[in-house]
């Protein structure tokens, strides 16, 4: 029997189906990340599934997150992690992802930095 490919819509349809099938730790570092993110952003920001990932909007893409087989990864945003280089130093980072342990919560601290450098420069989008 052949597999199915998934499709565009494929996968979960919302943030909390999507963390029900993360396996822990992954899952536990994941809701932690989740929590923190929606008391540091504004209160008008939604979730919603994105490239079957958790995604936070505020005026545009905030950052969105995600489990894979042997890391956690946060997307605020190319800009922003060239922005924040420094503080990022002793994390994985491509173009657009912060690659981190699953079994290790986010800096909370950092997390704020990155929060507020995203709505700041979604904000000023906003305003052109």
């Amino acid at each position: 029997m052949r597999k199915s490919k998934p499709t565009k819509h494929s996968g979960p349809k919302d943030v909390d189906k999507y963390l029900a099938a993360v396996p822990e730790p992954a899952r536990a570092t994941l809701k932690k990340l989740r929590a923190s993110i929606r008391r540091l952003a504004p209160k008008e920001t939604t979730e919603t599934i994105s490239y079957r990932m958790p995604m936070f909007k505020y005026q545009g893409m905030l950052m969105g997150y995600a489990a894979f087989a042997n890391h956690c990864s946060l997307f605020p945003g190319g800009g922003i992690i060239v922005e924040l280089k420094d503080d990022l130093a002793n994390f994985s980072t491509s173009k657009g992802a912060i690659r981190f342990a699953p079994d290790k919560p986010f800096p909370v601290a950092l997390l704020k930095k990155l929060v507020k450098a995203r709505v700041a420069k979604n904000e000023r989008k906003k305003r052109r």
